[in-house]
């Protein structure tokens, strides 16, 4: 077990340095760091430790524990956890390139998004840990349940969820933006 926490942790590392190195800021260019971030339409979303989208990355840690264990029953939750928290953090580096970046600009909830902050994108990570460990423990139910429950309750709070996410960022949909900027076109 221990060597797989470090091969975590090492690959979360590897994430930080890289955004580092892509030039996003370590922290909030407002200069602090708030736990919570509850305005989407705010200069501080994504960049502060958590804010409505560490909910999808819980939602991520449900997903990527139940894929794992179809596609490698036989593989220890440790050496699922690291593949987990691998195709995470390649996802968090590629969210932060510019050309994705510039095609969530596109979107009516990331109008001035610049990407994530250095300690949001590990903590979104890491809650993407925190659900994928929940899932291992939990029964099933319960991991359905609550993935369901945060969609709907991030989706009616802030219209915008994980679904709604991936559905844009394959093909932007003006029903979708509509919706989601509060008007009808």
């Amino acid at each position: 077990m221990q060597k797989w926490l470090v091969a975590v942790v090492g690959i979360i590392a590897i994430q930080a340095i890289t955004l580092y190195l892509f030039g996003q800021p370590p922290i909030c260019t407002c200069g602090y760091v708030k736990v919570w971030e509850g305005d989407v339409f705010s200069s501080g979303n994504s960049q502060h430790l958590f804010d409505w989208y560490s909910f999808t990355h819980i939602i991520h840690g449900f997903l990527f524990y139940g894929l794992l264990w179809l596609i490698f029953p036989r593989m220890s939750v440790w050496q699922r956890l690291v593949i987990a928290t691998g195709i995470e953090v390649a996802w968090e580096i590629t969210e932060n390139t510019p050309m994705v970046i510039q095609h969530y600009r596109k979107q009516a909830l990331a109008q001035g998004y610049s990407g994530d902050s250095i300690i949001n994108s590990v903590m979104d990570t890491l809650s993407m840990v925190a659900g994928f460990l929940f899932a291992w423990r939990a029964p099933l139910y319960a991991s359905v349940s609550i993935g369901v429950f945060l969609e709907l309750w991030v989706g009616y709070s802030i219209r915008d969820n994980l679904t709604l996410n991936v559905i844009n960022l394959i093909y932007p949909f003006d029903l979708i933006k509509s919706w989601q900027s509060g008007g009808v076109q």
